[in-house]
C-alpha cells in the first residue's frame, strides 16, 4: 500500500531469514548473524526482530552485547535469564524486560522447561548514548493488556512500562480478542508484528490480513486501524522517530 509520500510494506512470515539449529527453530525479520540483505537491515530505529523458539533444556549459552537496548517479550513458556551483572529472572508472558548492555555485558537465555518449549521475541534498537553502565529492568503489564488497549512496554521517552536509552523509539503490546480493534497512531516509522493469532489492517486507501510472524513496515502512513481476525490475536508495535544510522 502507498499513497503519495507513504509507505505500508507487507512482509510475510515465510519470507524471514531462517536459523534452525537442534535446540532453536529462529524467524529473522531483518538481517541478522550470517544472513545479510543490504535492503533489509531494519526499519526505523528497531534493528532486529527475532521470534525464537527454544526447545526444552536448551537455550543461549552466555554471550557478550555492547551498546544495544535489548527488549524480551515472551509468548508461551518461560525464559530463564542471567548475566554478568548479577540479574536472575524468569520470564513468562506479559513479563517485559529490558537488558543495555552499555559498556558491555554477558548474558544466557535458557528455556526454564524441561519439559516444554519457550516461544519469545527478542528486539534490538540502538541508543541514543553509548557508554551507558549496562543495567537491567523488568515489569510485568498482564494487568494493563488486559482491556485490548495498545500498552506502551517500552520506551525511551519516559511513558513506558520499562526504559530504553533511545528517545526516539517505543514498543507497544496489544492482546486483541476477536472483532476488537486498536488504532496505531502516525508516527515516521511504525513496525506491525503478529505475534499471535491474525489481524487485519486499514489505513484510508486499503485493507489486508497479516497472520502469525507477518509485519507490516509504516512510514510516514498516518495512522493504522488493527482488527483482530477471527480469534484472539496480539501485536507488537515498535515507533521510531528516526531510522537507525547504518
Amino acid at each position: 500500500m502507498s499513497t503519495q509520500g507513504s509507505t505500508v510494506s507487507i512482509h510475510r512470515a515465510d519470507e524471514r531469514f531462517v536459523t534452525s539449529i537442534n535446540w532453536l527453530d529462529s524467524k529473522h525479520s531483518f538481517s541478522f548473524g550470517p544472513h545479510f540483505d543490504p535492503s533489509n537491515v531494519g526499519h526505523g530505529l528497531l534493528i532486529v526482530s527475532n521470534d525464537d523458539k527454544v526447545a526444552a533444556g536448551g537455550g543461549f549459552q552466555p554471550h557478550s552485547h555492547r551498546d544495544m537496548e535489548i527488549v524480551t517479550w515472551v509468548l508461551d513458556g518461560q525464559l530463564e535469564h542471567r548475566d554478568s551483572e548479577g540479574n536472575h529472572g524468569v520470564l513468562y508472558p506479559g513479563l517485559a524486560q529490558r537488558m543495555s548492555a552499555g559498556t558491555g555485558i554477558t548474558h544466557s537465555e535458557m528455556n526454564h522447561s524441561r519439559t516444554d518449549a519457550v516461544h519469545f521475541v527478542q528486539m534490538w534498537v540502538p541508543p541514543d548514548t553509548v557508554g551507558v553502565p549496562p543495567s537491567y529492568e523488568q515489569r510485568d503489564v498482564n494487568d494493563q493488556l488486559s482491556g485490548g488497549n495498545l500498552v506502551t512496554v517500552a520506551s525511551g521517552s519516559g511513558d513506558g512500562a520499562i526504559k530504553i536509552h533511545q528517545a526516539g523509539a517505543s514498543m507497544a503490546v496489544a492482546r486483541l480478542k476477536s472483532g476488537q480493534t486498536v488504532d496505531v497512531p502516525d508516527s515516521p516509522y511504525a513496525h506491525v508484528f503478529v505475534a499471535k493469532g491474525a489481524v487485519t489492517i486499514s489505513t484510508d486507501s486499503q485493507t489486508q490480513r497479516l497472520d502469525q510472524g507477518d509485519a507490516a513496515r509504516l512510514t510516514s502512513a498516518g495512522a493504522l486501524e488493527v482488527t483482530a481476525d477471527g480469534a484472539n490475536a496480539e501485536i507488537i508495535v515498535w515507533q521510531s522517530e528516526t531510522e537507525a544510522r547504518r
